[in-house]
Parts: C-alpha cells; structure tokens; sequence
C-alpha cells in the first residue's frame, strides 16, 4: 500500500522546469568566458553542480601570472582557486591577462615550484626554509629559503622575510614589512611598513670623479624585546653589524644608518636620524627630531633635548640640548641671552 502511495506520488510530483534560454545563453556565455581565461594563463576549468561558484584551478604550469601586473602570488602557489561570480568577472580576467603577458618561463617555473602555502595562515615559504608548526604566516607574506621563523611568530600579510633571516619566538610582525640580512632576537615587535637589513648610503667619489657605491655586505642585528615602530629603516653594516640592543624602543620614522651600535634600555622617539657608525650607549633617550652625526659616541645615560643635533662626542651621562647639542642648562642660557639681545636690538631700532 505504502509502494503504490509513493510510486502514486512520484508520478504526481511535476518534472523540474526546463531551464530558460535566458540562463542557457548565460551559462554558455560564461563557459565561453572562462575558456578563453583558461587558455591564456594555461589553466583549466570545472563547474561543480549545485555550486554558485565556477572555479578556475590554476598549476604550477602557469607561470604566467608572474608578471608585472602583480600576481606573483598566483604563480608561486602551486593550486590557486579564482571564484568568479559572473560572467563579466571572467570576461575581465580574460582581458587583463591577454594583454602584455609575457610567455612562461622554465625559470618561472622552477622558481614557483620552489614555493608552498602555508597551514597556518595562508602564507607562502620556500621548501628550504625553516618555520616552527606554531608560528602563523598571513596570506599575503611571503618566507624565502634559509629562513627562520621560531615559536608562535606572527608575520602580517604583505610582509617579506629574505633569506637567510632568523625571527626569535614570540615576535610579532606587522604588515608590509621587510626583513633582509638581518637577524630579530625573542618577544620583539616590529610595526608596519618597516624595513630592516637593507644596504645603508654609503658612497664615495673615485679619481675620474665618478661616483661609486661603497660594499655593504653586514647584517642588521636586533636584539630581545625590542620595538620598531612604523616605516622605521635600519641598514645593514658595511665594516661592523649594525647592533640594536635589548629592551630599545624605537619610535616611528626613524632612519638608523649603517654600522650604528645601540646599547640596551634605550629610547628613541619620532623622526629621529642617527648617521653611520654612530655609537650610543645604554639608557640613552633621544627626543623627537634628534640628529646624531657620524662616528659620533655617546656615553651611557644621556638624554637629548627634542630638535637637537649632536656633532661631537658626549663623553659625561646627563642631559643636552641645542644645535650643536651642549649641556642642558648651557643651552638654556644661550637661548635666554639670545632673546634678549634680539629684544635689545629691536627697541635700539
């Protein structure tokens, strides 16, 4: 009895509705779309039924997304899947890619096989670099090989780790930030945007009077808990490391040259510049807009005044200020002389 109700059911239950010609043109139209897409990147396409989505599965065949229109990250994950919603999704993407691609490369693609996603966050590290399991590399980031990540780091998307770079447990990394020929002690942070490791500016004019660029092939040593604020530069060394020590905290803005050693428990604040082979000691703290010339020394416990500019060595711990940089209560007398002799001199007129 139940049979006969069933079968007498499913024989009541209408046939799906054929689909209109205004969806079969539309599908047609983004099969069509997606073809071409496809054929320029090297790609291939599957629609999976009862989806929304058509997916575009890429291969590490496909190199040419390492072009200069900024999908590098396409050509280094060995699977990469493009969700297009419309057709004018696809339609667009077939027309980016078609213009001025360049072909692939066997080089391009060794170089992008060479790379993998990362579990934990999305990012992408090279086959030779070291990453402990806990550590967390957003989408976007990027690890190359001989590099080292320890326990439960944190590197924000967009950020480059260059070779050979070790990065300490417990240090967090903001985003847009490289790190090259440097190595960043145990529980650091490092604030967006900043770049550590570079070459510094040094130069030098030869006997024809040309100018020529002096080697820079040093790292960038950061000490433990150290704080780098954002788009802070500090260079590689040229003769020596350049050395911060522990527990410093460095302001934003703020341009370390080359070979500068920094002692621990310092404190630099905002748009401060400290030349090459500079050398301070611990306990420093340098105001806002502080300048320090090269090769300059300053003792242990010195604090300069905001705007102030040291030209000479600070051999005595205490506190300074002016332009060249003197003993705080000197520079106070200068600067009341000076106002009343400008006061003199205006009433004489």
């Amino acid at each position: 009895m139940r049979a006969r109700q069933n079968g007498k059911a499913r024989a009541q239950s209408p046939p799906p509705p054929p689909p209109s010609g205004r969806r079969c043109i539309f599908r047609h139209r983004r099969r069509r779309l997606l073809s071409s897409a496809a054929e320029v990147v090297g790609a291939r396409f599957r629609v999976l039924p009862h989806c929304k989505f058509t997916i575009l599965v890429l291969h590490r065949t496909s190199a040419r997304f390492n072009s200069k229109r900024g999908l590098l990250m396409a050509a280094i994950l060995p699977r990469t899947a493009l969700l297009l919603r419309t057709p004018r999704g696809a339609g667009r993407l077939a027309r980016f890619l078609g213009a001025g691609v360049p072909a692939a490369s066997s080089s391009d693609a060794e170089t992008a096989a060479e790379f993998m996603p990362w579990r934990n966050g999305g990012g992408v590290l090279h086959r030779a670099a070291s990453v402990d399991p806990s550590a967390v590399v957003e989408a976007g980031a990027v690890v190359h090989s001989g590099a080292v990540i320890g326990k439960e780091v944190v590197v924000g998307s967009g950020t480059v780790v260059g070779p050979s770079v070790s990065v300490g447990q417990s240090t967090r990394i903001g985003y847009n930030v490289v790190l090259s020929n440097c190595s960043v002690g145990e529980f650091c942070t490092i604030h967006n945007g900043a770049c550590i490791g570079q070459d510094g500016f040094g130069f030098f004019v030869d006997q024809d009077g040309q100018v020529k660029k002096k080697p820079q092939e040093l790292y960038a040593r950061i000490g433990d808990n150290v704080e780098i604020g954002a788009n802070t530069c500090i260079d590689r060394g040229s003769w020596r490391d350049t050395m911060i020590g522990d527990d410093t905290k460095i302001d934003n803005l703020v341009q370390i040259g080359h070979n500068v050693v920094i002692g621990k428990c310092c404190m630099i604040c905002g748009q401060v510049g400290i030349a090459g082979s500079a050398t301070l000691g611990d306990y420093v703290v340098l105001g806002g807009r502080v300048a320090i010339r090269d090769h300059v020394s300053i003792a242990s416990k010195v604090r300069l005044a905001a705007n102030s500019l040291a030209t000479k060595d600070i051999q005595e711990p205490g506190d300074y200020g002016g332009f060249p940089a003197v003993p705080i209560n000197e520079w106070r007398r200068q600067t009341v002389n000076l106002r009343l002799f400008s006061k003199k001199h205006h009433d004489r007129r």
